[in-house]
């Protein structure tokens, strides 16, 4: 059964800025004093919201027996065999302070041997750093680069996270939507020209969170370039890297880049390994920033559990066939999910996608998929993600997870079959 992933509304942020009002600082009273205290913060912290579904997520549990399709997770538990390594940890004493920040060595050494092997050129320890999960992992990249005023190019549609990170931090974010003509795609020579002398980076996910599409090994290469040319740094978010179908592994940056580039790739043991809950990822960057990154780590958050470290361990060495079955898990959930939503009159399918865990689809006439997946939700029972969370470029789509059991992404298309026809 899928885990009860809802989560619940977050509270409004005040918006504006009243400025002070005296130059007589008295502590308000009672409702005030929230006021107060939101005033006294940044203006980035005070902009800041947190992009989820939780309206709808109110209202499925008032409808009950809803199917929600909207996280991205998939509904597998963890494996015994990675359970097991982080429980040995703990009973053998696992439970002090890592001295390294940047991973307890036999993760380190198997990161190395692990991205050396899928990707074909040697990566040493030193280009590695452990994190408390991939957003922590995309959150030093941006720290390690980005300044106040600069901008980070990222291209969309993209998970909300990326935008407001970089918000976060002090820079611009600065979309750059991918081509829509039945498929999405790379326009590289519109994408350099949005760079200008204050970007700091460019950013992609690749396999994509929510389109699935991949960049080509070609179009790797083509980043890289402009990267030696310009010195722009490319953060590729290769999460989803391992969830590909035409391979083993996704076209990556790591399998071009030379350890002197400016290039980070940003990983998670959540997608691949079914591990969302235990907030493990890792960065690899060129070894002349691993002390710099070993010393963020210090500030941020004094590195990365160690029991669960010594589960990720279990999960490189011993976890190949779980990424292969979930693999063919995403593989059926996307044919059954094609198969039937094609069979809905007006729904518009993009090419199927080559990675990533997802189905993404608009409905012909419907511009706001907020409105769509509302009715879907009363009417089907079936909860799905709005694409207007991952940029304006998006706005008509709706997202579906497909890494569940095939029964369970069955039944949520035939109701939708049913009550969209």
């Amino acid at each position: 059964m899928p885990y009860g992933t809802s989560f619940p509304a977050s509270p409004s942020l005040y918006s504006g800025w009243e400025g002070f009002q005296s130059l007589s600082f008295v502590l308000p009273q009672s409702s005030s004093s929230a006021r107060y205290a939101f005033d006294g913060v940044r203006a980035q912290i005070r902009d800041l919201h947190t992009e989820n579904i939780a309206n709808l997520a109110v209202r499925a549990r008032e409808l009950g027996d809803v199917i929600a399709l909207w996280y991205g997770e998939g509904d597998m538990v963890t494996p015994a065999f990675i359970r097991d390594a982080a429980k040995a940890a703990f009973d053998e004493g696992l439970t002090f302070y890592i001295p390294n920040m940047r991973g307890h060595a036999p993760l380190n050494e198997a990161l190395s041997e692990y991205q050396t092997r899928v990707h074909g050129r040697p990566i040493p320890i030193a280009r590695t750093t452990v994190t408390p999960g991939g957003m922590q992992a995309l959150y030093l990249a941006l720290e390690l680069l980005v300044d106040t005023g600069s901008n980070v190019v990222y291209v969309a549609p993209q998970w909300p996270n990326i935008h407001n990170a970089i918000h976060l931090i002090g820079g611009e974010p600065r979309p750059f939507s991918l081509d829509y003509r039945g498929d999405w795609h790379l326009d590289l020579d519109r994408l350099f020209a949005t760079c200008d002398a204050r970007t700091r980076a460019i950013f992609l996910s690749t396999p994509s969170n929510p389109t699935g599409w991949t960049a080509t090994r070609e179009e790797m290469q083509a980043l890289l370039d402009f990267s030696r040319r310009t010195g722009i740094w490319i953060i590729s978010d290769e999460v989803y890297g391992r969830l590909y179908f035409d391979g083993n592994v996704a076209p990556s940056i790591l399998q071009i880049a030379e350890d002197g580039d400016r290039v980070l790739s940003v990983n998670s043991f959540s997608k691949a390994w079914a591990m969302t809950g235990w907030r493990i990822g890792w960065l690899t960057h060129p070894s002349g920033v691993a002390d710099q990154l070993g010393a963020m780590t210090q500030y941020v958050n004094s590195g990365t559990a160690a029991p669960i470290q010594a589960g990720a361990v279990a999960a490189i060495r011993q976890g190949e066939p779980l990424v292969e079955e979930i693999r063919q898990r995403i593989r059926t959930g996307l044919d059954l999910a094609y198969g039937r939503l094609a069979q809905i009159p007006g729904i518009i399918l993009p090419a199927k996608p080559r990675g990533g865990m997802y189905a993404f689809f608009a409905m012909d006439g419907e511009s706001d998929a907020r409105r769509a997946c509302a009715r879907i939700l009363e009417t089907a029972r079936v909860g799905l993600a709005p694409g207007h969370l991952f940029g304006s470029s998006a706005t008509a789509f709706l997202r579906m997870c497909v890494c569940r059991e095939r029964d369970q992404i069955a039944t949520a298309l035939e109701r939708m079959v049913a009550a969209m026809n």
